[in-house]
């Protein structure tokens, strides 16, 4: 439990809150921020509160530094493919092949599927590709933005990234806790049982498909869609998007553009990272292998343990953080390299754009760094455990992995991280779920509940850093995605609770209960929208709606790209 009982929840809590009211997530964190350094420091004084704010911003043991270096390479990455007419480029190659918005949010979900490697690049090279092409079809930023966050996540936990290397260290730790080696199953074989459990995540990805395929809307995404359609304006009137490429880097070059401007530094990016990747982590799967006299020779590992486990040790044991930073910075001198050789402008050009580039990412930077250090106020008041705390013998073992994804699910809507949830929940849970049972058999469950919970959170919070980084690189208002997307995400999160009911208490396998829900979400999502949209006198559909643009001015936008029929 924490020292700081309830108040430990208060700065959190204090910043969402002024996030979602005043529409101002900078700030609305420092205020948090603020906050939670007074609860700690206590009777300190003014001068010691500050301080204590300016040490838990720069604290940090490398990886934030790596991801904002990422994060500002990458924007000037994005820079370079505007400027050369990249977007350009893809925009006309689109335009001829995704003619609807159907095709074109399919489009979306099914890459953010394959960049299953990681959240961050996930979010960027999708949202960076497929920005123009659904501004160019009247989607709305909101949408976009939706698409690509509810899909990242989701697909980086089950798949072979750095998240599953993270979630595995944390299963092996809580085991190694328990002292319960000889009978624990391995870390591995838990998290692939799993899968099924992290039922969130799972329908997550199913309910994109959902709204992308059928067009229906509920929510405030209904009415963000039928803005966008009838008059062009992508954005709200008052948006703030995080990004804004065309107001702040003018019009692309069209002396030529061409499709491998773009689809070269990306390549290079996805190409690099992953290498690097798989370079450092199979260096130091060697020298951990050596330390526990285990085979270095990979015949042998693969023999004794399997081609997948290996595979996941080695991808476990790589710096993403770093290869992110090279694969970024390959991007950059890609693009450049492109520019110059195609006499398409000189290296000072492509120098002042990759400095454009970096001020580009400014207010996304300001964020996430603050993001990052109301997670730091969280840890040291320990809100996480103050709200695991709550979970004992009191709970009925049916209801268990709901009681779990409930708290993993607050506790990341309050600290705006999945990760630090999984780090703080996963050996909580372990444990009380032991003591509970004397047993293994439901940790499976009990660990794809955390996963679960831990993803809803980090997808309903303003202070998410996914939240963050999908709205900079679609160019949506942070707050404005965060409540369109809430409507969807807590829907799914409704299935969720009913499918963990019918495990609970009448023994439904998952392989029954997963259909189930996709089928539940298919009704709700009918049902939703034609109830939403009676209410607000509107059409579940907005491409059904007869639009103002569509007699030939739907493809004229303006430079900003957010308001198409300026």
């Amino acid at each position: 439990m924490s020292d700081f009982g309830i108040l430990s929840v208060v700065p959190p809590l204090l910043a969402i809150a002024l996030a979602i009211v005043t529409r101002r997530p900078m700030l609305s964190l420092f205020l948090g921020i603020w906050s939670g350094a007074i609860i700690y420091t206590e009777s300190l004084g003014l001068g010691q509160t500050f301080e204590w704010i300016t040490t838990a911003i720069i604290y940090d043991e490398g990886f934030h530094v790596q991801i904002l270096l990422f994060t500002i390479l990458l924007g000037s990455g994005v820079a370079l493919i505007w400027r050369l007419g990249g977007a350009l480029a893809v925009r006309n190659w689109a335009t001829n092949r995704l003619e609807t918005q159907r095709n074109v949010g399919l489009t979306t979900w099914i890459l953010g599927m394959l960049m299953f490697f990681d959240d961050y690049a996930n979010t960027a090279i999708v949202g960076s590709t497929m920005r123009e092409i659904s501004d160019q079809l009247r989607i709305s930023r909101e949408k976009l933005s939706y698409i690509v966050d509810s899909t990242a996540a989701p697909v980086a936990t089950i798949g072979l990234s750095s998240w599953v290397a993270f979630q595995l260290s944390l299963i092996a730790g809580a085991y190694e806790d328990l002292g319960a080696d000889g009978e624990a199953p391995t870390a591995f074989e838990t998290f692939v049982w799993s899968i099924p459990y992290n039922t969130y995540a799972l329908l997550a990805i199913v309910m994109v498909g959902i709204i992308v395929y059928t067009g229906r809307d509920f929510g405030e995404m209904l009415d963000a869609e039928h803005r966008a359609w009838q008059t062009g304006k992508v954005n709200r009137e008052d948006a703030q998007p995080l990004q804004e490429v065309e107001k702040d880097l003018g019009q692309p070059i069209e002396k030529q553009p061409m499709l491998r401007t773009f689809f070269a530094p990306v390549v290079v990016l996805v190409a690099v990272t992953l290498a690097g990747a798989f370079w450092t982590g199979y260096d130091a799967w060697v020298d951990e292998q050596a330390e526990e006299g285990a085979p270095t020779a990979l015949d042998a590992a693969v023999a004794e343990d399997g081609t997948l486990q290996v595979l996941v040790d080695i991808v476990g044991a790589g710096d993403f953080a770093g290869a992110l930073v090279w694969g970024s910075f390959a991007m950059v001198a890609t693009a450049i390299a492109i520019g110059v050789v195609y006499d398409l402008f000189d290296l000072g050009d492509g120098v002042d754009t990759v400095l454009d580039g970096f001020r580009l990412m400014i207010t996304a930077v300001t964020i996430l760094v603050l993001a990052w250090t109301i997670t730091e106020v969280a840890e040291v008041l320990e809100t996480g455990e103050f709200v695991a705390g709550f979970v004992g013998e009191a709970i009925p073992l049916e209801l268990l992995p709901i009681a779990v994804l409930f708290v993993a699910a607050f506790v990341a809507f309050t600290m705006g991280s999945s990760w630090a949830t999984m780090g703080i929940v996963t050996p909580i849970a372990i444990q009380v779920t032991y003591e509970l049972t004397g047993t293994f058999d439901m940790m499976p469950v009990i660990v794809g509940a955390v996963f679960s919970g831990a993803i809803f959170g980090d997808h309903t919070s303003p202070i998410s850093d996914t939240s963050v980084l999908s709205s900079t690189f679609t160019g949506a208002d942070l707050i404005d995605h965060v409540r369109t997307q809430l409507y969807y995400a807590g829907t799914v999160m409704l299935v969720v609770v009913g499918c963990y009911l019918l495990y609970g208490y009448l023994s439904v396998p998952p392989i029954v209960f997963v259909p189930m829900g996709a089928l539940a979400l298919v009704g709700l999502v009918y049902g939703l929208s034609e109830f939403d949209a009676r209410r607000r006198g509107v059409e579940p559909k907005a491409s059904s709606v007869d639009s103002p643009l569509e007699d030939g001015d739907s493809s004229s936008r303006s430079d900003s790209g957010t308001d198409l029929d300026e």
